[in-house]
This record gives structure tokens, sequence and C-alpha cells, in this order.
């Protein structure tokens, strides 16, 4: 009995301890503004797409590099198994014949070489004529290009990620206000039913009706209370941050109707900023050039080389005795292209589908993108007119259960009445909210889609 007294109050002081450590946690309170500066910084999407424009840059200082002289120290050894064999042929005439002299017998020939060969030096090599070299520097420069452009567009899409999660979070958090207030009002509701029912003053099945009403908004105010909660983890996710780590979004969704009809009659439908279009742009320009460097394939290329060696041959391993000659040499080298099977001309016409091929998608997609923006307005239209028959939807529910509930405390209303108006006015509340939401969220895929950046570069 002892053992389990013990283990309870030990549990009980951690669990006390757990709760004192999250309450000393102070939430960080975020706006939208700030929830954009901090994915901007911390999202692992936006710091890949900003590396890759470090790299892409890295590649085209190698690009730049092969203009300059490539400089290599060679160490070479060989071992002759077999040596070459040299024959000579002497034809002295037998008028230079020598008293007493004997020739040599010259028929089975001469080995020539010795077992070791060592080679040490440096070796240098530059273009002096390569078009096709040049104009892939040009390719290495869009290429970082394209980068930005892929960066930009990850910030573009990320922003509208974390817009889509911030206003997640504004309508979970007015949704549990209203289911809050209604639960509320039921159980306000029910202990005023309870009174009179004491005083004998209702009959006994209000009672049973007005329990019932509290225990009906109960799961719907447990549910958003849950939304609330996985919304801010969704957000949390994306800025990056530790899921522990408690955080308020500041603001409600009603701080942004002013905005409904302002932005939509200024709403900038161009795309000439669109990120799609833009890296189809950039990707048609590393295709031309690309065409260009296959064409200049055709045309001859002219390097300059040199070396200077020591060269060593012995039959030992003897260093200190080596005799090391050195060898020096410059030259030029030209490269004329003759024949290749077609290799080089099937390349030329491969490229030349592709940018075809580009021409097409980026009309396809300047068609879809055009519908797109259609209906991303004709959304914000439409909920334009949701909010405001939300609105007056609001004003007439509250009226209703403001009339409602004086008919029953009045005793010319019956329960079923009161329920009713307060069913409507929650829906109301609730439709009103929405239509704020999906606007938002209608204008945010408009600003993606005409490439508009909304955060702090």
């Amino acid at each position: 009995m002892k053992k389990e007294i013990f283990i309870r109050s030990t549990v009980w002081l951690l669990a006390c301890m757990a709760a004192t450590s999250l309450s000393a946690q102070e939430p960080l309170a975020i706006d939208l503004n700030g929830a954009l500066e901090i994915a901007m910084s911390e999202n692992p999407v936006v710091k890949v797409a900003d590396q890759e424009i470090v790299k892409k840059k890295y590649a085209k200082k190698g690009a730049y590099a092969t203009l300059f002289p490539q400089i290599n120290f060679t160490g070479d050894y060989g071992r002759t198994l077999k040596k070459q064999i040299m024959y000579m042929d002497f034809d002295l005439g037998g008028s230079t014949e020598i008293p007493g002299a004997e020739m040599p017998d010259m028929s089975g020939g001469i080995e020539v070489g010795r077992s070791n060969n060592w080679s040490l030096g440096f070796t240098a090599g530059m273009p002096l004529v390569n078009a096709s070299l040049w104009k892939s520097l040009s390719i290495s420069a869009l290429d970082v290009e394209l980068a930005v452009e892929l960066a930009r567009s990850s910030k573009i899409e990320m922003a509208l990620q974390v817009k889509k999660s911030f206003f997640g979070v504004l309508l979970a958090n007015d949704s549990y206000r209203v289911f809050k207030e209604s639960y509320d009002n039921a159980m306000k509701n029910y202990l005023d039913i309870e009174h009179k029912y004491g005083q004998g003053l209702v009959a006994e099945y209000d009672l049973i009706r007005a329990d019932v009403s509290v225990r009906n908004v109960e799961p719907s105010l447990l549910q958003a209370e849950n939304l609330v909660t996985l919304a801010k983890w969704q957000l949390k996710a994306l800025l990056g941050m530790d899921l522990s780590q408690p955080i308020t979004c500041e603001g409600r969704l009603t701080d942004y109707r002013a905005e409904l009809f302002a932005d939509y009659l200024s709403a900038d439908t161009s795309l000439e900023e669109n990120t799609s279009l833009r890296q189809l742009d950039l990707q048609a320009g590393l295709l031309k050039h690309t065409l260009d460097m296959q064409k200049y394939d055709f045309l001859p290329t002219l390097s300059l080389t040199g070396l200077y060696q020591w060269n060593a041959m012995n039959n030992d391993f003897r260093f200190g005795d080596y005799r090391w000659n050195p060898y020096s040499m410059i030259g030029l080298s030209l490269s004329i292209p003759v024949f290749s099977g077609g290799s080089r001309l099937n390349k030329v016409k491969q490229t030349q589908v592709s940018i075809h091929q580009l021409a097409l998608q980026r009309e396809d997609a300047v068609r879809n993108l055009q519908l797109a923006i259609k209906q991303y307005l004709d959304d914000m239209r439409t909920c334009i007119k949701r909010f405001d028959a939300a609105q007056k939807g609001v004003e007439q529910a509250e009226r209703g259960y403001a009339i409602a509930r004086k008919r029953y405390s009045a005793g010319s209303g019956t329960l079923l009445e009161m329920n009713d108006a307060e069913l409507a006015m929650t829906q109301a509340r609730l439709n009103f909210n929405q239509s704020i939401y999906d606007y938002m969220i209608a204008k945010s895929e408009m600003e993606k889609i005409v490439g508009k950046q909304t955060y702090k570069q």
C-alpha cells in the first residue's frame, strides 16, 4: 500500500513539474508578415533553393577557369619486361677496312633501353580558339539565372503555403470562438432553465432539451479545439519551428474584411512576373545557346600545349647514380572536325525539336494560367457576395436569437424556437468567417500565379 502511494505521489510530482515547465515557456506571438519572414529564413526548402544558387555560381566560376592555362605535375614509371631489339646493317664497301679490326656480328640485333624508365615534369595546355567552349560560358550564366528563378519560385510557393496555414489557424481560432460562445449560451440557458425548473416554472422536458443542447455542442467545441492545434502544428512545420514551441497567431479573419473590395478591384492579372513562364523562357534561352554551341562543334579548334620533363633510365634502383636528362617542348594543336558519323548533326536537330516543344509548352502554359486567373477572379467575386450575404445573415441571426430568448423568458416562446435561433446564429457566424477565409485563399492563389512577392527579400 505504501509503495502504491509513493508511485502515485511521484507521478503527480512529475506531472506538476511538466505543467510548470510548459507554463513557463511563453508563447511566441506571430502575425502574417512575421510568419512569412520566418519561413523565408528558416524553412529547409527555401534554404536548399538558396544553396542551389551558390552551387550554380561556383559552377559558373569553374566554367570560366577552362579559359586559363591548365598546369599539371606528372610522374611516370615504366618497367621494361622485354627490351626492344634493334638491327643495324654495316656496309663499309671494303675501301675503309682497317687492318686487324674485326667487324661485330649484327645479325642477332642489339637490345635497346634499360629496365627502369622514369619521367617527371610539368605539362601545360590552354585553348586559343574554341568557339564551343566560349559559348558554354554563356550557358553557365543562364544556369545561375535559372537557379535564382527557381529559388524565387520556391519562395513564392512557400509564401502561399504559409498564408494558407496562417489563415487556417485564424479560421480555426474564429470557429472555436463561435462554438465556445454557442456552448456558453447553451450552458447559460441550461442553468437558467434548471433554476426555473427548481421553482416549478418550466417542464422537465425543457430541462432535458437544454441539457441535450449543451451536450450536442461539446463535440463541436472539442473538434474545433483540436483543429486549432493541428493548424498550428502545420504552420510551425512550415516555419521550421519546433512543434513543442507554443505560438499565438495575432489577428482575426475579420481584420481582413476591409481588403475584400479594394483588392478585387485592383487585382493585377499580368503574367510578366509569373515564375513558371520565366523558367520556360530561361530554359528556351539555354536551349538556344546549346544549339549555337553544337553548331560551333563543326568549327576548328586551336590549343597551345607545352611540357618540361626530366627523364632517367637505369637497370637498378640506385637513385643517387641516376642521370636526369631535361626535355622541353611547346607547340600548337589544331583540330578540324571532318566526319563523326552524323552525331553532331543529329544533336543539332534534336535540340531544334526541343526548342519547338518548349515553345508549345509555353503557349499551353499561358492558356492554363489565364484560365486559372479567371477562375480565381470569379472565386473572389463569389466570396464577396457570400461575405455580404453572411454579414447580413449574422446581423439578422443575432437579432432573431435575442428575440427568441426574450420570448422564452416571457413565456410566449418555446425552447425549440430559441434552440433554432441559436443554431442559425452559429451557422451564420461560421459562414461569415468562411467567406473571408475563402477570399483570402483565392487572393493568395492569384498572387502566386502573377508572381507577386508579398515577403521581404
